[in-house]
């Protein structure tokens, strides 16, 4: 082996080297980004939301699988919020999570085109059916939210899933 393709090999492995050292990195500011965000969100959403003493949420919970299926639960509950509970800082700081984490997606994911759309959940679905019930509904879809973000700040590493 001549020293030109030792110094090509070298490079292109010193350059995939540095290049998988970096994206643990952004991963990492990822994570750190979104964890302030929903925290700050769980808190607005106990200050902000009376939930009745006696409604709770029924199984089955919702479980994301990856970074697309919490993108498509925080949009699918998010519409599901009624304007009239004036909470609409609520709704900007889930539509922000949302956005961050799609544009995250877009920069880091390779080719989510080829991929399938990520499954509604059963929980979802039922209170897009029941849209009715505009101030049951919102609470529930509120309270549904919360629980998604306790699970994302449980399970970080679920993001780095595309």
């Amino acid at each position: 082996m001549d020293y030109i393709t030792l110094a090509v090999l070298v490079s292109s492995h010193m350059l995939s080297v540095t290049t998988a050292a970096a994206l643990p990195v952004e991963a990492m500011k990822m994570k750190t980004k979104v964890k302030r965000i929903a925290e700050q969100l769980v808190v607005r959403l106990n200050i902000n939301i009376q939930v009745p003493d006696s409604m709770t949420l029924t199984p089955p919970t919702d479980q994301p699988d990856g970074l697309s299926s919490v993108v498509a639960l925080l949009d699918g509950y998010n519409g599901l919020i009624s304007d009239s509970l004036n909470i609409s800082q609520v709704k900007t700081d889930i539509s922000s999570l949302k956005g961050y984490l799609v544009q995250w997606k877009q920069g880091h994911c390779n080719d989510t085109k080829s991929k399938p759309k990520p499954l509604v959940s059963v929980p979802l679905q039922r209170l897009q059916s029941q849209r009715a019930f505009n101030l049951t509904v919102s609470i529930e879809a509120l309270m549904r939210v919360k629980e998604l973000l306790g699970q994302l700040l449980q399970n970080m590493d679920q993001l780095e899933k595309c």
